[in-house]
């Protein structure tokens, strides 16, 4: 709520000063919607009073008033016609009402226009006020990842140093990767760290360059002719989200399946397990790493979500162990939590890295951060059209799983960030009642002399509204049914 309420304030406020910079009136600046009634509102009064400026006035008819004496005067009745400062009740988003302009506040404008509205200014400061919003999002997000980069500088294990490799999946393998090869670079760009954006760079690949045992191995990636209308092209036939949802996944770290320490209280401390143990099975299948045993979990929460009684999820938090210790094997049995934790942490081959960043360094870092993050996420929107990636869209749920569970400073930060890149591209999208749609008939204006007429845009409106009530219904559907393990 926070990090979404801040975005949204700062977004209007965008469209608010370039009103205000072109002496546009603004009828009424919120935080939220207030359909019927809000929590709190207040004109701007006190402010104008406080820095000495005369209240917003126009006239608006002449009446006759008769004094005790019978005598008539005339006078000019005036109408405040300052800006509505307000808080709603319905915390899905905000508005700054902006007076001659039809979006969602106003669906019919007055025959006569006048001076200060919107649609008597010149296109080009119509077309500074509708990108105000999304500017000022896209500005605040290189904003805060460079100040994040300056106060707690970026830390994370370099693939290179990962001297073990990485551990991949037949899929994988059958391309020409074999585990504990080291990931070094794609034909145009180097590896980074194990993150999302190696899945992308492997996708987007034709080439994946490799240390294998001391040497380096250039793995071809197969390529596949596609067809985009009357165009033809080769790509890669990999999928991203399957890539990474895959279990196993095309690609992780290699990390050992030996016990660093126990917890106490657990599963792992009940039945003896000790630092120093190796996992060599769980339920009868084969741990070759860590993630080998995550996967062991990931397919009993399945099971778990499918289980129709107490007996069943009973049954399948039971699991069997072949651990190794000092050379000899054993076998034990033992029931796993109810959030599937045994209870152990496993040994971190690597110490992660800190690349600390200057007050001036990390403006550009920040830029170079944020325009990644805004070029993978615009890359990954292909997905949003096959079946799969239609799943990962989320609503207001998926946005909150974003954030760690309890307060960190940090993850806060980088998530706003995130966030505000999302809001600035997906607000610019070329889709009406959205900022994007406006620019896009201030757009014809500019190329054909010609407005779009009043009608027009009032469907248009109601038509993009509509799809994003849709498209909003269907993200917070799919959270509701990641939630009862029906999806």
């Amino acid at each position: 709520m926070l990090a979404l309420g801040l975005l949204v304030l700062l977004h209007e406020l965008g469209h608010f000063v370039f009103a205000k910079l072109f002496k546009v009136r603004v009828s009424r600046f919120y935080l939220f919607f207030n359909p019927r009634f809000h929590i709190i509102s207040t004109y701007d009064t006190w402010v104008r009073r406080l820095l000495g400026l005369k209240p917003e006035v126009v006239p608006t008819k002449e009446v006759e008033e008769t004094d005790k004496d019978g005598k008539v005067t005339k006078t000019i009745k005036k109408e405040y016609v300052g800006t509505e400062y307000g808080i709603g009740w319905l915390p899905l988003g905000g508005y700054c009402a902006i007076d001659g302009m039809i979006d969602e506040t106003n669906q019919k404008l007055a025959e006569v226009a006048q001076p200060w509205e919107f649609r008597t200014k010149p296109v080009w400061q119509r077309l500074l006020i509708m990108v105000g919003g999304v500017l000022v999002n896209f500005l605040l997000a290189l904003f805060i990842y460079s100040m994040v980069l300056f106060t707690w500088g970026e830390t994370y294990t370099p693939l290179q140093s990962m001297t073990q490799g990485m551990e991949f999946n037949e899929q994988a393998k059958a391309i020409g990767f074999q585990d504990g090869d080291i990931l070094i670079s794609t034909n145009d760009k180097e590896f980074k760290k194990a993150d999302g954006n190696m899945y992308r760079m492997i996708c987007n690949a034709e080439q994946v360059n490799v240390l294998r045992n001391g040497k380096s191995v250039t793995i071809n990636i197969p390529l596949v002719e596609k067809k985009f209308l009357f165009f033809t092209y080769k790509t890669t036939d990999l999928n991203l989200v399957e890539m990474a949802q895959t279990v196993p996944a095309f690609v992780r770290p290699y990390y050992p399946a030996v016990i660093d320490s126990v917890i106490p209280g657990t599963p792992a401390e009940s039945i003896g397990l000790q630092k120093g143990d190796k996992i060599l099975a769980a339920n009868n299948k084969e741990v070759n790493s860590f993630y080998g045993f995550t996967d062991e979990l990931t397919r009993i929460n399945d099971v778990l979500a499918s289980a129709k009684t107490e007996a069943d999820s009973l049954k399948a938090l039971q699991m069997t162990l072949v651990y190794q210790r000092d050379g000899i094997n054993d076998t034990v049995c033992t029931t796993l939590t109810k959030d599937l934790k045994l209870g152990f942490a496993p040994v971190q081959l690597y110490e992660p890295t800190t690349f600390e960043y200057s007050f001036l360094e990390s403006f550009p870092a920040g830029i170079a951060y944020g325009w990644n993050t805004l070029s993978s996420y615009v890359s990954d929107l292909k997905y949003l059209f096959s079946s799969e990636g239609a799943k990962q869209l989320g609503g207001f749920g998926a946005i909150g799983s974003l954030f760690p569970s309890v307060w960190d400073w940090h993850q806060f930060w980088l998530m706003t960030a995130f966030l505000s890149i999302i809001l600035a591209f997906m607000n610019i999208l070329p889709i009406p009642a959205l900022d994007g749609g406006h620019v896009l008939f201030l757009l014809y204006e500019m190329i054909t002399r010609k407005k779009p007429s009043e009608d027009f845009l009032i469907k248009a409106e109601y038509i993009g509204f509509g799809a994003l009530i849709v498209l909003m219904i269907i993200a917070n559907l799919n959270d509701i049914l990641r939630a009862l393990h029906l999806m």
